[in-house]
Formats: structure tokens, sequence, C-alpha cells
């Protein structure tokens, strides 16, 4: 694949339709099983001419189009319960629920949402980006159900609004994660009707990691598909309707266990297991949909399906198009925007390569993420140093403290967003025993079109109020390199957080003094100036350096510029002394303010009895913040350049700050 200019103009509304007849679930209930598979390759079309205009998740959806379909067809949501797990396997479920002609908006500012959104459809029971959870949530909707149910049988009310049909689609590995097995163990204690669909295709984000990956692969090479289908039909002629169904599975457990092996795991948990049938086949899937659906037990489907489905590029490379960004296709060669730059991942991973090559005790660990983080380069470097444990941050951060406690330097490399996941172990077995590990914290502060449940908002307020945890945010390309060779050296934990962007060269302004090494809990000023002073962290020191430059040139003022550097500890020296100038000192960071670095600054100058009315938190205001472009999210809430200067402009001249600076003041 080569990297060229992208040159697509947008999608138009005709190359992102479906058939008139096509408005809603209800439409496809009288379609043949041909017409309905005709049906999900226009939605595939639809998905791959909006996903190489906006970005997106590709692989997955492809994948999963005839299965949603066959959902829509058999079931009767939104009166039925529906949950998607992974929730970004859902593009063709958002196409078939009235959302087909805004598809187009996929991920943009104002546009439909990339995840299930609540907001935007009834069809959507929960805003979902992580994984695991979808069974736990549908089995408290199938608890309520049912005992809605027995509450109306007691009263003059109708049952028939309480009937209702809970489905959960696991798929992309997520069966593996902690929380998705300890729903199955509790969900198979219910008395009634809960089918969890297991969508295997055989990958996670990257290859599916562990042993229950095996125990699938092993089930799926039982037998070829020919011989499965066979014995599927075997099985539904035997299958009865009505009362008798749940009696009758009993019986012919024995023979499906002769058949397919494996599914005594499922079976164990107290689910009654078919398949795996083929998730390509709409007649085999409408069939077998149609015959468990009333089943008044737990029931767990295995529905083997094909991640890139219908697009030769996505099937060749399933883990490079899971989530690629825009992109272009001439004469079947995929072609991507060039970067001049390399992002902070790219440094991070090129970093600790280097410093892995001089030190055998280097080990790193991801959670299924190894492109997103940068560990896919690391394991082609050190393959025995790496380890993968997939989709299972709580085991991974739990695994390093055995790894550290054994003498090696374990680095775990996990987004944000997924480490909060992981705060307990982080809490008892990494901080409590003061152990070196290392947490490298990639899309830390606002990610863009993935949206609200991708943030990295809260890795500082979780992690700064753990005894002797360091906490980094490099500004620049070699503060990046420093930060992570400090972390190595250190004998306690720490991290580094930096966000998905490119990294700055250098943020140093011409005049500024020589750049001083990093040492432990010291800032560095990047700008001098007499006016004011921007306390800046991490990837907000570029956009204070911006601001300093659109002040001095359009309004004579003169700035400082801060590199914080650490979070914990602070510069508790540089700081006092700003705060004691009396000039307007705004604090800048890309996370929460509530608990953030700004909280971390006021309580220092509370420790010192300081006083603080010159000075201004900048953050992300206490709302969730809608997918848009990165900078697009910046400008909306006050920290891009433009809105910074503003800020202190308004601060020297002793004016009220702009309204949305209030709103995060």
């Amino acid at each position: 694949m080569k990297n060229q200019p992208l040159q697509n103009e947008k999608p138009s509304r005709a190359d992102t339709s479906l058939p008139a007849q096509i408005n809603s679930p209800a439409d496809l209930k009288d379609k043949s099983p041909e017409q309905l598979s005709e049906i999900a390759e226009q939605i595939r079309s639809m998905i791959i001419s909006t996903v190489s205009h906006t970005g997106g998740h590709l692989s997955s959806n492809l994948g999963v189009t005839e299965l949603t379909i066959a959902l829509h067809v058999v079931f009767d949501f939104p009166r039925d319960f529906l949950l998607w797990d992974v929730g970004h396997q859902c593009y063709a479920h958002k196409i078939l629920t009235g959302r087909g002609e805004r598809f187009h908006t996929l991920r943009q500012a104002g546009g439909i949402s990339g995840y299930p959104a609540p907001s935007e459809s009834d069809y959507d029971l929960f805003a979902t980006g992580h994984a695991g959870t979808s069974i736990s949530m549908a089995s408290g909707l199938a608890w309520a159900d049912s005992a809605m149910r027995s509450a109306s049988q007691n009263t003059s009310q109708s049952a028939g609004e309480t009937d209702r049909k809970v489905v959960a689609v696991v798929g992309d590995a997520a069966i593996a994660n902690g929380v998705a097995l300890e729903a199955l163990n509790n969900a198979g204690l219910l008395k009634r009707q809960f089918l969890v669909i297991l969508n295997d295709n055989s990958m996670a984000i990257d290859v599916t990691q562990g042993s229950l990956a095996g125990l699938l692969d092993r089930i799926r090479l039982t037998q070829t598909y020919a011989d499965i289908k066979q014995t599927t039909e075997q099985v539904l002629s035997r299958l009865p309707l009505g009362s008798e169904i749940t009696e009758t599975l009993r019986h012919i457990k024995d023979g499906l266990r002769t058949t397919v092996h494996g599914e005594q795991l499922f079976e164990s948990l107290g689910f009654r297991y078919f398949g795996p049938v083929d998730g390509h086949d709409m007649e085999a899937l409408l069939d077998i949909l149609r015959r468990v659906a009333d089943v008044a037990q737990p029931v767990l489907l295995h529905v083997h399906t094909q991640k890139g489905r219908g697009c030769d590029y996505a099937v060749e490379d399933p883990c490079r198009f899971h989530s690629p960004s825009a992109h272009t296709v001439n004469g079947g060669v995929v072609e991507f925007p060039v970067r001049d730059r390399p992002t902070w991942t790219d440094v991070f991973s090129r970093t600790l390569i280097a410093r892995a090559k001089q030190d055998e005790k280097i080990v790193a660990i991801t959670a299924a993420m190894p492109d997103g983080t940068g560990l896919a380069d690391f394991r082609e470097a050190a393959p025995d140093r790496y380890i993968d444990v997939g989709i299972n941050e709580s085991h991974a951060v739990a695994m390093a403290a055995g790894l550290a406690k054994a003498g090696l330097k374990p680095v775990v490399a996990i987004y944000s967003t997924f480490l909060q996941r992981a705060f307990d172990q982080i809490f008892e077995q990494i901080s409590l025993q003061g152990l070196p590990v290392v947490f490298c914290i990639d899309r830390a502060g606002l990610v863009g079109t993935d949206g609200p449940t991708h943030h990295g908002l809260l890795d500082i307020a979780y992690l700064r109020p753990l005894p002797g945890m360091v906490l980094m945010a490099p500004a620049d390309e070699d503060e990046m390199v420093s930060a992570l060779e400090m972390a190595l050296s250190l004998e306690a934990p720490s991290a580094i957080r930096y966000p998905r962007d490119i990294v700055p060269v250098s943020v140093l302004a011409e005049d500024a003094s020589p750049r001083k090494p990093f040492a432990m809990g010291k800032a560095c000023c990047v700008r001098e100036g007499a006016d004011g002073t921007f306390l800046a962290l991490g990837a907000m020191v570029e956009y204070a350096v911006l601001a300093a430059e659109i002040l001095a040139l359009n309004h004579e003022i003169d700035t400082t510029v801060v590199s914080a550097r650490f979070v914990k500890p602070l510069d508790e020296e540089l700081i006092g002394d700003l705060i004691a100038t009396g000039k307007p000192l705004l604090t800048v960071e890309d996370h929460s303010v509530a608990c953030g670095f700004g909280s971390a600054v006021m309580e220092l100058a509370s420790s010192k009895s300081l006083d603080t009315s010159n000075v201004r938190l900048i953050g992300v205001p206490d709302r969730f913040i809608a997918h848009a472009g990165r900078d697009q999210q910046l400008a909306e809430i006050g920290l891009d350049a433009e809105s910074l200067a503003e800020t202190m402009r308004r601060c020297v001249a002793g004016q009220t700050t702009p309204q949305h600076v209030k709103i995060i003041e």
C-alpha cells in the first residue's frame, strides 16, 4: 500500500443510499434470503465508500452485515433489546435503522457517531465503545423485564409490553474480556430467553490472543462448513416449536458434542451452545435464529464471519483496515495521505525499541492494540519480549506487576480510555507495591472522531492520587524521548501521557535558553515574557507557544510559556514564584479541569497560602465532547491557539474572559 495524497471527493447521497423501499427494519421482513443477500452487498458498498472518506471501522462492519440483517428480520427491535459489543460493529445496524441517508456524515462534526448512540435512535440502547460489557447490560435488561412481567401478572396490567427478547452480539474477541466472562457466569442462571451471539471472525483488533481463541479455532476446524451446515440442518429438523423446545435441546446435547467439540465451556456456564454457523449464509442464519429466538433459557450461538468480507484489501489485511483513516483506492492499490512528521506514538515506538536493544530487561505489554499503541514494530524487533493479553486491560496491569516483581522492566502501552478499566490493579498491584512499571498512555486528551467513549480525559484524575506515582507529559519529540528514558530509569511506578496527533519537533522559542534535561519534578521554560504566563501541560505547550506568538504580533503582549513536564511531582518552586508575581497565570491542559493538572496547581497554592486570584484553569469542561476533528474539538472548548490568546489578552487587560472559558474556570 502506497502513501499518496488523498484526493477523494465527499460521497454523494447516491453513493450511500439503499433502495427506497428499505426505510426501516420492517421493510426487510417480507424479503427472500436472496433479496436480503443483495441488500447486504449494497450495505457493504455504502460502508466501503463512506469509510474511505471519513475513516472509521471497516473490517469488522463488513463481516457482520448478513448477521445484522438477519437479526432485524427475526427480532422486533427496538421493542426487543439489541446490544452491540464492541460497539464499532454497528454500521449496518445504523444504516438499517433510519440513518442510511445520513451515513455519509459518519464520525464528522454534527454527523452520526461511529458507535451506538441513543441520542440518534431508539434502536441504540447504550452509548458504548469499550469491549466486554454487553452481556452484563443485557442480563440487567433481561432480569428487569422478567421482574416487570411477574409484577404485571399480579395486577390488571397487561404483560405484553414486558415480554421482550434480549440479544447481545459479542465480536472482535470481546468474549474473552474479563467482564464478559463474569457476565456469562452470572447470566447462565437466568430462567428465560437470553441470546448471546458470538461473532467469531478469528480476530480481535489484531490477531486474537489467548487460550479461548485457540478453543474457538478448534471448534471451527472440527468440520468443514459443508459438514457443519449438514449437522445444523439435522439438528434443526429435530427442533419443535413451542414449549417442548427446551427439553428437546437437552436431549440432543450429547449429539452436538460428538460433532462440534468445545461447547462444554459455554454449557458448563448454563448456556445452550449452537454452532458454529456460517455468518454469511443468509438462509442458514435466518433459520437458526428463528429456532433459537424462543428458547426459554440462555443460548450462545456461535457465528463464524470473515473480517473484511467483500473488500479484498480488508480481507488481506484486516488489522490495517480495522480502523483506517481516510484513503483512496486506485487500481486496487490503497493510498493514504502522506505524513511528513511522525506521531507521538511513532516516537514512543522507536525510542522503546532503541532502549530495549540496550536493556534486555525491558518487556512491552499491550491489550489487543499493537498497531494503535505502536508496539507492532516492537513485536517484530523483540518478539520474545512482547506480550499481547487480548482485550484484558486489568490482567495486563496485574501481569506487569508480576514481571516487575521478578526484576523485569514492563512497559504497559494502553489507550487512556481503556486504562481506566484497570484502575484497581494500578492502585493495588502497582502503586501499593511501589513497583517500577511504566504506563505509556496513548490517546490522552481529545481523540477526535472516535468521540466521548474514547477521549482520554480522566487519566490524571485517577493516577495523580496514587502515592509514589510519577506522572509526566512531554511537550515535543525531544521531551518524549527524555520522558521515556527517565521512566525506565526509575524504581517507582510512572506514567507518560500523550495524544493521538503529530508530534512537534520542538516547542522552544528561537531566543529561549537551551533546553534543560529532564529532572524529577522540574518544569522547563520554553518562552520568556513579562506580561503573563501559560503554564501548559504536554501537547498543549505547542498551542500555548502559538498563542504567545499571536499575542506578541497582534497585541504587543509578551507572555512566558512553561512546559510543566510533570503533573506529579510538580515544580513547586517555579509554580509558587509564578503565582506570587500576581501576573495572569493560565494552566492549560487537554484533560478534564476537575481533578486535573490545574487542580494540582491550585492544591499546591492552597498548601502555601498563596493568593490565586490571578490563576485561571483552562481545560476540558464538565460535559461530554461530541465526535469531530481534534482541532475542531479544541476550538470548541477554547483550547486552540486563538482562544488561548484571547483569554490571556482579556486577563492581562483585567477583562472578563469569554463565555466558553467561563464554563471551564
